[in-house]
């Protein structure tokens, strides 16, 4: 009981720490189809080899202008077919003996975290040789996670004086080459968490204006009807 009070204790301790991390807002623009169809380029590639999307299809990408014959070409990979969900083909028991924890399902992973956190997250790696993996974060302390975008982003260390990021060794990709990567992926995760919301969004237009315009015509007909009642 005591165990479970200390926990309770620090959980806000942890999420305080975890907002604090988060500096910048993610430059994510939901009606940009080259950022998202990037983005799902580097999911299939880097995220879909442990990470599943099971509540996606990949017939999906086709609302962010994706032909079928794209997506056979370039993102399916191991036999699957266009209506399948996204699947990863490792077994969750050995995924959780390597990493300690089974791989979460990312389909909805910015709708319950947000677009912010996972921004910041997927650029805040650092070396740590006190983890099993060699990597910490700063927006999820003692993540079971390791760098995997760590050739492309470069090597950082956490000054512990100024709590702040610095880049020790140069990736592929400079700071500002890699913060646009991760944001379109960022993009991608959100559309892919709610992939009817534009859609959505444009048919709400429509029935605002049916509504409007049915609003006059009723104003019409109650002037009408009572034009004769003093």
């Amino acid at each position: 009981m005591k165990k479970l009070l200390t926990l309770l204790a620090f959980l806000p301790l942890v999420a305080l720490a975890s907002e604090s991390a988060i500096t910048e807002k993610a430059p994510i623009d939901p009606s940009d189809q080259a950022s998202l169809q990037r983005g799902a380029h580097t999911f299939v590639n880097y995220c879909l080899n442990c990470h599943s999307a099971k509540y996606m299809r990949y017939n999906r990408l086709m609302d962010i202008g994706l032909t079928e014959k794209q997506i056979k070409d370039n993102l399916l990979f191991a036999g699957e077919k266009v209506g399948d969900t996204m699947q990863v083909t490792m077994d969750p028991a050995e995924a959780k003996k390597w990493f300690g924890v089974t791989p979460p399902d990312l389909s909805v992973e910015v709708r319950a975290r947000g677009a912010d956190w996972v921004y910041a997250y997927m650029r805040g790696f650092y070396r740590d040789d006190t983890t099993p993996t060699g990597w910490n974060n700063v927006v999820y302390a003692k993540v079971a996670m390791p760098h995997v975008l760590y050739e492309l982003q470069g090597e950082q260390v956490l000054n512990h004086e100024t709590h702040q990021l610095e880049l020790v060794k140069s990736g592929k990709l400079n700071p500002a080459e890699y913060s646009a990567f991760v944001a379109d992926l960022t993009n991608y995760l959100a559309f892919m968490s709610e992939p009817g919301k534009q859609s959505r969004k444009h048919m709400g237009w429509w029935v605002l204006l049916f509504l409007g315009v049915l609003l006059v015509l009723a104003k019409k007909l109650k002037t009408e009807y009572w034009k004769d009642i003093k």
